[in-house]
């Protein structure tokens, strides 16, 4: 369901990216992106682009991933209920999100990585005495089954609560 000029679109983006012009992508071609510099989970994001223990990615790979990004179009979403979910689908979102939190792939996110991931985010500007006071009041809050930690379930539930996953997870620089 991408149109053949968003294709086209694409397509001249992944040429201009690509810097050996060999077809494929490597993370130093995706670091170049400015919006990916600057973003603190840039590391996370480029790191979905690629198949584990791969270090190139081919158009096709950058398409499929690209696809979580894009904002679901109202007229998709009336679509037929019974074909696949589509990749930008909001439940696939809340799974591609959760997963740059879930550094070690558990199916958890522990008080540790989201410390990880808070400290990517804010920078070096707080100190870890209030990063750690925030990790723990995230995890009182969303914490269901009293594990300290955050599963899919107890993440989706923090999700639809506090933030438009939507807007999040569009990220403008694709489009």
């Amino acid at each position: 369901s991408v149109s053949h000029s968003q294709i086209t679109r694409l397509y001249s983006r992944f040429t201009s990216l690509d810097k050996g012009e060999n077809g494929t992508l490597s993370r130093e071609d995706f670091q170049r992106i400015p919006e990916l510099a600057i973003n603190p989970l840039g590391d996370r994001i480029i790191n979905a682009f690629f198949p584990e223990g791969e270090d190139q990615v081919n158009f096709r790979g950058f398409m499929r991933t690209l696809a979580h990004f894009r904002p679901i179009e109202d007229n998709e979403k009336s679509k037929d209920q019974n074909g696949p979910e589509p990749l930008n689908s909001r439940s696939n979102k809340l799974h591609f999100a959760f997963r740059l939190y879930d550094l070690d792939k558990d199916d958890k996110i522990s008080r540790d990585e989201l410390l990880q991931v808070l400290r990517m985010m804010v920078g070096v500007n707080i100190s870890d005495e209030q990063l750690g006071s925030i990790a723990d009041r995230t995890i009182q809050e969303a914490d269901q089954d009293g594990d300290s930690a955050i599963s899919f379930a107890e993440f989706v539930k923090v999700v639809l609560e506090k933030v438009d996953v939507e807007q999040k997870m569009s990220i403008r620089f694709l489009h």
